[in-house]
């Protein structure tokens, strides 16, 4: 089969789809990866992948633009002949949706990776914008094979009247390798609380600031880090002042962009994620886990599918900067419960999150789509 993977940045196809599109491969698929351009584009193509440069804008809404942008996409599938089309994150499961049905492409399958801006924020732009984005979820998923993170995230739409004409799937997040990211070997001795996210204000940047604070306050000589940076297509992202005057009161460690993941969670002592929206299921808290580390999440969809409180980690209610402290101090102050966490975690990890597990899950959606 000839199988398109259609995201909204290559960087989204190198960093979660890598292991199932390196199994496609295996079996003997031929695999097209599709994204707007950029850096990570050239390393698919250097591993020998299809990869193809599409424009699409993130958060454009001129209507004129966004048509265009649908024509593109027709194209280009017009073009590959593709007889499976797998769509990554909103606009591309719309837009690509509406194209592959245009052009005749029968065997469509979404992932809907998490709610994003338009459905969850309560900013006036986000209000102005949802009837739209729902509207053009219903239309887009008519036919197609739904593939959702998490149940929270199905039942939100489910009770929209999205998904009346789809055939849904839950599969818990994108795996992670559990053959690369294990625990270290041996432990540092530097104590530090690691999240690793975008700089949005939904992530709850701020609320991790405020708990480096409070816990700097009584344990000077933890590091708080966070590995991530502002994403200028996000209606969400923080603003370069907020970030300047943060980097200069220097209670966060603020690390930009890392590629090395593995590395960063190894020497962690604790793995942060303060969401105060929801997730699909959060790679950062998966790939924290598959290294034994303990984990603090705010009790939110996709997060408490992972983090199952005093078991794996702690849950602490989002928004909550005082909560998210006293969870983080709790762990460092005892060593035995951030052991028995961190191996909890892990476990968990492989049993339920593995690479192999979610892309074995992934092939049966393809495969019941063929004989659909």
């Amino acid at each position: 089969m000839r199988i398109v993977l259609f995201a909204n940045t290559d960087w989204f196809l190198y960093n979660f789809k890598l292991s199932l599109a390196k199994a496609l491969r295996a079996r003997g698929d031929e695999v097209v990866l599709l994204s707007p351009p950029g850096e990570y584009g050239l390393r698919l193509r250097e591993m020998g992948f299809r990869w193809e440069s599409l424009p699409v804008s993130r958060s454009g809404i001129n209507p004129l633009a966004e048509l265009a942008a649908i024509r593109r996409v027709g194209v280009l599938y017009r073009d590959v002949r593709p007889d499976v089309v797998h769509h990554f994150t909103i606009k591309c499961v719309i837009y690509g949706s509406l194209a592959a049905r245009r052009v005749g492409v029968k065997r469509i399958v979404n992932s809907v990776t998490g709610l994003g801006f338009a459905l969850l924020a309560n900013t006036f732009k986000a209000r102005l914008i949802r009837p739209a984005v729902l509207a053009l979820y219903r239309r887009a998923l008519r036919g197609t094979q739904v593939i959702f993170q998490n149940t929270d995230n199905r039942n939100t739409l489910a009770s929209k009247g999205v998904l009346r004409q789809s055939v849904v799937h839950v599969i818990a997040g994108d795996g992670v390798d559990t053959e690369r990211f294990v625990p270290a070997i041996s432990t540092s001795t530097d104590v530090s609380v690691l999240m690793m996210a975008r700089l949005l204000r939904s992530k709850g940047i701020a609320e991790f600031v405020e708990a480096a604070r409070r816990v700097r306050a009584l344990l000077p000589d933890v590091r708080f880090v966070l590995a991530g940076e502002p994403d200028p297509g996000n209606p969400e992202s923080i603003d370069t002042e907020t970030l300047q005057r943060w980097k200069a009161e220097g209670v966060v460690e603020f690390l930009g962009h890392r590629s090395d993941a593995l590395e960063l969670n190894q020497a962690c002592s604790v793995a942060v994620l303060a969401s105060t929206q929801g997730e699909g299921i959060p790679r950062a808290l998966l790939e924290a886990a598959a290294c034994g580390r303990p984990l603090v999440a705010t009790d939110v969809p996709g997060c408490r599918e992972l983090v199952m409180d005093d078991v794996t980690g702690l849950l602490v209610s989002p928004g909550n900067a005082s909560a998210l402290a006293d969870a983080i101090l709790r762990l460092l102050r005892d060593g035995l419960l951030r052991e028995r966490l961190g191996e909890a975690a892990r476990a968990r990890v492989e049993e339920q999150f593995s690479d192999h597990r979610i892309v074995e899950q992934t092939f049966a959606v393809y495969d019941a789509h063929a004989d659909a």
